[in-house]
């Protein structure tokens, strides 16, 4: 009504669809488009009542309108190519340069700007070269900024950063967007050192940096771990009065935090006064990244009762945490949360959560939250293969393997170790020699020494010693590790004399190399030859060396409770001296027998048993019966060295005579003990 009392003119049609624009409201457009057409002034007034439809969300309308209209101003296609590519319609936008070049409408650099951004995102690099020479016919590539920041970006989206870097040496006027695009390209695709460099021309220029310049060149300087430039900029960045701004402060908590100053990302994180999801999940996974697990638990706690809620990557990330120290009640509680978020069926998270089962001994579950992943890729494969490798599920191992296959999945370096961990764990050495080969055949994998270490330990651990010697040779600077590894091997099988050959092998490439002493000494008290232990003590004392002693812990309602041979300080050690006494008993009763072979001592008989009685898994699976001797749930347990073959004995017989299944995990694998019998098949 308010439109038919109103004089119709230009003037009064512009002030109409002003109003509608400020109002939002589409259906009034409508209103003032046919009363436009009426009176006869649709070919004046198209454009701005396609830019109204534009402001008003209306893309349909919009595009409606165009197609209608018998001839088009250039910005009018410049809203509607760069309108399409902001809603997701990018098909269409390019759909609409198309159309517009066939019309005879040049385009200029707003429009190269657009559709530069819409080539990318639709993966058409070939559409995108095809503008860029058209952009060169032009004279718009060296001459416009716009357009030469727009090229520059779309290299670096396909990672063709040589030819990014060519269009930006050519731009005559380059500006900080321009910088900032390539630097972005470089650091994510992994080339920081040309990002810095890239960042240093910048300066050297006269051009000043923004703050998403900054926190990119301080992603890069995280990446490569270069503290000093980081440093230098983060003092730029005050310099420039970006300090108080979220990117910034942001990317400073995760260059420190990749730089292993984790103290010094803590001080940035204080600073912010409203932390956004993004910046909780820096610091948290910085945190888990330098080993701080337990505090960035602690933050995701704050987190979540500040209201913030987490994604993907910050619920993958507290997840690890959990499986790095295997907290699998904190993991299930944060497992809750993940569901409650609807992430459970998420790649990241999925295979965080098949990660965190497999470490904390449950493959069960596990395999469980596998199976309900959407889509599978290589990362998932992989934690599921893991979890199976660590708790000796061989078979089953490596029929997920075969079936990566059938998915058409590409197996990485990390599946490779995995499959061949678990033939390593399961005693299937002609299926792990034959997956070696069929690596070294094809000529897309690269046999890396973590390859080359399981296979040694295979070799080794079967008996076949020279095999693994040979194996060692073929690698071309072959470091301690894998040495020391044959060193272990031959203490299994008292090669005496092979192993004293590799310790003069090793320690010619590390003198004081700690392992290698232990090993030899264990090897020594193994075979009686205490003349020698003698020896290698004295000779680890003069180098001050030291080794690691062995400590076990256990969970025990969310509290942690950690032991060590011979240890009495635990403030429950009457009751566990008890329990274990007991224990000792009834183990005895079934058929135990301690194996002094394993009291790396020289005492009499007597002396040897009784240390075996005082071994840290032993104590900790004492303490553990004892505080839940009412329950009939599994005991599990961690040991930071490989368990010893009489504890692993023993323990075979506890779970028999209490008739509840232990878990114990070392520092190579689980093992499930169960009924007097353990799932390593006592391949340990």
């Amino acid at each position: 009504m308010r439109l038919a009392s109103t004089k119709q003119d230009p003037v009064t049609f512009l002030s109409l669809i002003r109003q509608c624009i400020d109002t939002k409201s589409i259906s009034d457009i409508k209103k003032v488009q046919t009363q436009i057409m009426k009176s006869g002034f649709l070919l004046g007034f198209g454009d701005k009542l396609i830019d109204g439809y534009i402001k008003c969300g209306g893309v349909v309308d919009a595009r409606k309108l165009f197609d209608e209209l018998p001839k088009r101003h250039i910005v009018t296609w410049n809203s509607m190519i760069s309108t399409h590519i902001g809603h997701k319609r990018t098909k269409e936008a390019i759909g609409l340069y198309k159309k517009m070049i066939l019309e005879g409408v040049f385009p200029d650099e707003y429009t190269f700007s657009s559709i530069l951004k819409g080539f990318s995102e639709m993966g058409s690099l070939r559409e995108g070269q095809r503008a860029h020479g058209f952009s060169i016919i032009l004279g718009l590539e060296a001459s416009n900024v716009f357009v030469g920041s727009a090229l520059v970006d779309m290299y670096s989206k396909f990672g063709q950063m040589r030819d990014a870097k060519l269009v930006a040496d050519r731009v005559v006027k380059r500006d900080v967007v321009l910088f900032t695009a390539l630097i972005v390209g470089y650091s994510q695709h992994g080339e920081d050192r040309e990002a810095l460099a890239v960042f240093v021309s910048m300066i050297n220029g006269g051009v000043k940096a923004n703050e998403y310049t900054f926190a990119s060149i301080l992603i890069a300087c995280g990446n490569v771990e270069n503290l000093w430039n980081g440093k230098l900029i983060h003092g730029l960045i005050i310099k420039s009065g970006f300090e108080s701004v979220v990117a910034s402060q942001t990317s400073l908590l995760t260059m420190y935090s990749k730089c292993g100053l984790i103290d010094d990302s803590l001080k940035v994180f204080k600073r912010f006064a409203n932390p956004n999801p993004v910046t909780w999940t820096s610091l948290i996974v910085g945190l888990v990244q330098n080993g701080k697990e337990e505090v960035a638990l602690t933050k995701f706690r704050q987190m979540t009762r500040n209201s913030i809620n987490p994604n993907a990557f910050t619920l993958s990330s507290v997840l690890k945490a959990c499986s790095s120290i295997a907290m699998l009640e904190e993991g299930k509680q944060i497992h809750a949360i993940v569901t409650k978020h609807g992430l459970d069926r998420d790649t990241y998270c999925g295979a965080a959560l098949v990660d965190l089962y497999g470490k904390c001994g449950s493959t069960e579950m596990a395999r469980l939250v596998f199976d309900d992943i959407i889509e599978l890729d290589v990362v998932s494969m992989n934690s599921m293969v893991y979890s199976y490798a660590q708790n000796g599920l061989g078979h089953e191992a490596l029929e997920l393997f075969n079936r990566m296959k059938d998915l058409k999945l590409q197996p990485n370096d990390a599946t490779f170790v995995s499959v061949l961990i678990a033939c390593n764990n399961t005693g299937l050495v002609e299926e792990g020699c034959q997956i070696f080969a069929s690596m070294k055949k094809n000529h897309n994998i690269e046999l890396t020494r973590d390859h080359y270490a399981c296979m040694v330990d295979l070799l080794g651990r079967s008996g076949r010693l020279e095999e693994a010697e040979a194996l060692i040779e073929q690698v071309r600077s072959p470091d301690v590790v894998l040495w020391r590894s044959l060193i272990s091997a031959c203490g299994i099988h008292g090669e005496v004399k092979m192993a004293e050959r590799i310790k003069d092998k090793v320690l010619k490439l590390a003198p004081g190399d700690e392992g290698t002493h232990v090993l030899l000494s264990n090897i020594y008290a193994s075979t009686g030859n205490w003349s020698q232990v003698i020896e290698m003590k004295t000779t680890m004392r003069e180098m001050r060396l030291k080794k690691d002693p062995a400590m076990t812990w256990v969970d025990i309602d969310r509290e942690v409770h950690t032991f060590m041979a011979g240890d009495w300080s635990h403030p429950r050690s009457k009751e566990i001296l008890e329990t274990l006494t007991e224990l000792m008993e009834r183990v005895k009763s079934v058929g135990y027998v301690p194996d002094t072979r394993f009291v790396l001592q020289n005492l009499d008989e007597e002396k040897k048993e009784r240390s075996l009685y005082y071994h840290s898994e032993k104590l900790a699976i004492a303490f553990a019966l004892w505080r839940t001797s009412n329950k009939t749930t599994s005991i599990r347990i961690f040991k930071n060295l490989r368990v010893c073959g009489d504890c692993h004995n023993w323990i075979k017989y506890v779970s028999k005579v209490v008739n509840r299944e232990i878990i114990s995990r070392d520092s190579k694998r689980f093992h499930h003990f169960k009924n007097g019998l353990c799932s390593c098949g006592d391949y340990w």
